[in-house]
C-alpha cells in the first residue's frame, strides 16, 4: 500500500481542528481539495476515518487508532528531518504557537520576530486567544500561558513572572480618593476580568496585618476579557483595576497610572511555556523554550 504524506498530514489537521473548513483555512487550501485528500486517503486505507456531519467532522474509532499512529510516525520523521538539516541550515519545518492575547501581542510577537530572523527556514503560526484550548487536540506543539494550566499531560517551563498592581488614573483618584484599607475598594468602581470565575475576586496579602489574605468582590460597570481593554478604561478614568505588571510598567514610569495599596500585593502570575509530554519536543520547540527563557531572563517589565 503506498500512502501519501500530504493526505495523511491534512487528516490530522482535520482531526486536530475538529472541522475540514478550519483544516482548510489553517493548511491554506480550498475545502475542495481538503474533501479529496480525506476521500483519497479513506479510499487507500479502505476504511472510513471519519464521521461527517452539517456541524462538525469527528473521527471513527478505526480513524483515531490511525490518527494516534500516524501521529507517531510523522513525530519520528520530523525529527529525524531536524536533526539531518539542523547542522546546515537551523531550524526548519511549522510550530504552531498559543498564547494569550496581550502579553502575545505586547511581549511574545517581537520575541519571535527575532527567534524568526536567527532561523530563517522556520514557520510560525501564532494564535492568540485567552481561553483555555484542548491543546494536543487542537493540534499545537506549544503554549504560553500567564498561569500554569492544572494538566499533568503538559511538561511546564517557568519563563518569567509578572506582578499583579491595583492601579488608577490621577484624574480618577483625584475624584474619588486614594482608598488607604482594602475594605475601601467596596466604595470604589472596579474592573473586572471577565474571563476566568475566580477573578471575580481580588485576593491580598496584606503587609499590614502580618501577611494575611484579604479578597474582596469588586463591583463596577465594566468586565472585559481583555487585559488591554481594561487597561484602557482605567487610563480613562473609569476606575480602578488589578492587572499584570507587564501591561501597565510603562504607564507607571510615566505617572499616567498610580499604584493603589502598594503594601498589599496580590501574589504574582508566573508565565509557563508549555508542551506536550506524551510527544517528544522537537528540537524548535525545544530551541524557542530556551530562547524565550534567556531573553524573559529578570522581568524586563519590572525592572527599574
Amino acid at each position: 500500500m503506498k500512502l501519501d504524506l500530504q493526505e495523511i498530514e491534512t487528516y490530522l489537521r482535520v482531526v486536530e481542528l475538529g472541522g475540514v473548513s478550519r483544516a482548510a483555512e489553517d493548511l491554506g487550501l480550498s475545502k475542495s481539495v481538503v474533501s479529496k485528500r480525506l476521500s483519497d486517503l479513506e479510499q487507500r486505507l479502505g476504511a472510513k476515518l471519519l464521521h461527517r456531519s452539517t456541524r462538525k467532522v469527528a473521527a471513527t474509532d478505526n480513524g483515531m487508532l490511525f490518527y494516534r499512529q500516524a501521529k507517531e510516525v510523522l513525530l519520528d520523521l520530523n525529527e529525524a528531518a531536524e536533526a539531518a538539516a539542523f547542522n546546515d541550515s537551523g531550524l526548519r519545518g511549522r510550530l504552531h504557537m498559543l498564547a494569550p492575547m496581550s502579553f502575545g501581542t505586547l511581549w511574545l510577537a517581537p520575541l519571535i520576530a527575532d527567534f524568526m530572523g536567527q532561523h530563517p527556514q522556520l514557520e510560525v503560526n501564532l494564535r492568540l486567544d485567552d481561553r483555555i484550548s484542548d491543546f494536543e487536540r487542537e493540534g499545537y506543539d506549544l503554549c504560553v500561558r500567564v498561569s500554569r494550566i492544572g494538566d499533568s499531560a503538559l511538561i511546564a517551563r517557568k519563563l518569567a513572572s509578572s506582578a499583579r498592581i491595583l492601579c488608577g488614573s490621577p484624574d480618577y483618584l483625584e475624584r474619588h480618593g486614594i482608598p488607604e484599607h482594602i475594605e475601601e475598594l467596596h466604595e470604589h468602581d472596579c474592573i473586572g476580568y471577565s474571563n476566568v470565575s475566580s477573578r471575580k475576586f481580588w485576593s491580598f496579602e496584606n503587609a499590614d496585618e502580618q501577611g494575611e489574605l484579604a479578597s474582596v468582590a469588586p463591583r463596577g460597570r465594566f468586565s472585559s476579557n481583555n487585559g488591554e481593554a481594561m487597561r484602557e478604561l482605567v487610563l480613562a478614568g473609569q476606575g480602578l483595576a488589578l492587572l499584570p505588571s507587564f501591561l501597565v510598567h510603562h504607564h507607571l514610569e510615566a505617572g499616567s497610572l498610580i499604584e493603589v495599596l502598594p503594601r498589599a500585593r496580590p501574589k504574582p502570575y508566573s508565565i509557563y511555556a508549555m508542551y506536550p509530554r506524551s510527544s517528544r519536543a522537537s528540537r524548535k520547540v525545544l530551541a524557542l523554550c530556551d530562547f524565550l527563557q534567556q531573553r524573559l531572563l529578570g522581568a524586563p517589565w519590572e525592572q527599574g
